[in-house]
């Protein structure tokens, strides 16, 4: 798996996780709409962490430098 993803694109991705968390605790967004998104959330973080991101890979993007 390389790496597809450069560091802004890495910090917005966990920027906006942390954003659709924190609408979830204060019940902004509630029920399935919430679980939802708390899993998107997880997606993010998650492709955050590894630096790859599967739909990149498909449409053949990449915002990082290449190797």
């Amino acid at each position: 798996m390389k790496v597809n993803m450069g560091g802004a694109d890495r910090i917005l991705r966990l920027i906006l996780a942390a954003i659709l968390v924190a609408l979830y605790a204060y019940d902004v967004f509630t029920g399935i709409l919430g679980v939802i998104l708390l899993v998107a959330a997880g997606i993010l973080v998650i492709t955050s962490l590894v630096s790859f991101c599967p739909l990149y890979k498909v449409f053949g993007l990449r915002t990082c430098k290449a190797n």
